[in-house]
């Protein structure tokens, strides 16, 4: 019987992805994407927890995050967990669990929030309709 081991996030990055290579040639693309989750308890007290999570992209998927991801972007991945152990030089154990990439999709606007926003704005106005501000900006 085989096993599953899938995950799924949206998120938006921390930071740039950075893109390495092996000694053999193949691109290797390393980022963060933090998810968010928002509830409120019985008592009516909101809380929001947020969530880390590194993320590995190898070869032509790699250079596509590369080129096209940036911070603040929110972004679709989806793949698998691994974990990966080691030891330092001073004999401390490390032990890390990344996602490994298999699909990647971008999501939002790549431009600024203010930018998208306006147009969100002048769309409406334009518009007049009730229907045009109840639409999404996609």
């Amino acid at each position: 019987m085989r096993g599953l081991n899938k995950v799924m996030i949206i998120g938006h990055l921390g930071r740039d992805p950075e893109m390495r290579y092996t000694p053999s040639g193949k691109a290797v693309t390393s980022f963060a994407v933090e998810t968010r989750r928002d509830w409120t308890t019985p008592d009516g007290q909101r809380h929001e927890e947020a969530e880390w999570f590194n993320v590995v992209a190898w070869g032509s998927l790699a250079e596509i995050c590369k080129q096209h991801l940036t911070k603040g972007q929110q972004v679709y991945i989806e793949g698998r967990l691994q974990t990966r152990r080691w030891e330092s030089k001073e004999g401390q154990k490390h032990v890390s669990v990344e996602v490994v990439a298999s699909e990647m999709m971008m999501l939002g606007d790549r431009r600024d929030a203010n930018d998208s926003q306006q147009e969100i704005d002048s769309a409406a106005a334009g518009n007049g309709s009730a229907a045009a501000e109840d639409e999404f900006p996609f």
